[in-house]
């Protein structure tokens, strides 16, 4: 399975890891970006707060695409992630600035078979789309575990580092399949909902409720 990623799909996936996962590190030092005011930095914090962030969003982001590309696969097609240096750049000063993520650092493009003449169903192409973020949710309820296993909110509270990264990964994993599911552009609720709107509305509402309730929490 892995020799199916290329050299090229592997550069791209690290350097959209690393551009993300300091994205993500950022919100949680500056929440607000830097125009909301920045108070002193640890730089043992920093280092904290980038490690939680390296682990939950390279899990998070890369069986998402993973889960575009293999899922594509076995229907047949052929797909890679490809990153886009311009939204790499647009996710970090966003979220410097004004402390918001935008997790699109890239997208997995999907070929058609020219062969036989083939195409993209709409039911494949929302079922494809539909795989990441449900990748997402699947993993939100195993950080979840880890988080209550390791004491919930009175343990994270206290720096318990198992409790920190079991919180970080459901709020990260909630927001990579939020975002992705908003039925505009290119992202993934718009060919979703195209293929089906219950299926659509069930994800993008657990996505967003689980969002929500992450931060609830606190």
């Amino acid at each position: 399975m892995l020799e199916r990623i290329t050299r090229r799909e592997e550069a791209d996936l690290f350097i959209a890891w690393m551009a993300i996962s300091l994205s993500f590190a950022i919100i949680k030092i500056a929440p607000y970006g830097i125009l909301g005011g920045v108070t002193a930095i640890n730089p043992v914090v920093v280092l904290i707060y980038f490690g939680i962030a390296f682990l939950t969003v390279g899990i998070g982001f890369i069986l998402h695409e993973m889960a575009h590309k293999f899922t594509a696969i076995r229907y047949g097609y052929w797909a890679e992630f490809r990153k886009d240096n311009s939204m790499l750049l647009i996710a970090v000063v966003l979220a410097s600035l004004v402390g918001f993520v935008f997790a699109a650092p890239g997208a997995t493009v999907i070929y058609a078979n020219s062969a036989d003449g083939r195409g993209l169903s709409r039911e494949q192409n929302g079922i494809i789309s539909a795989a990441g973020p449900v990748i997402n949710l699947v993993l939100c309820i195993l950080f979840a575990a880890l988080f209550f296993i390791a004491g919930g909110v009175p343990a994270q509270n206290t720096g318990n580092l198992p409790a920190m990264i079991g919180l970080a990964g459901v709020q990260i994993n909630a927001m990579i399949a939020a975002f992705n599911l908003l039925p505009i552009s290119i992202l993934d609720g718009r060919k979703v909902m195209a293929w089906s709107i219950p299926v659509f509305a069930v994800l993008i509402i657990a996505a967003f409720g689980i969002l929500l309730g992450s931060f609830y929490i606190l």
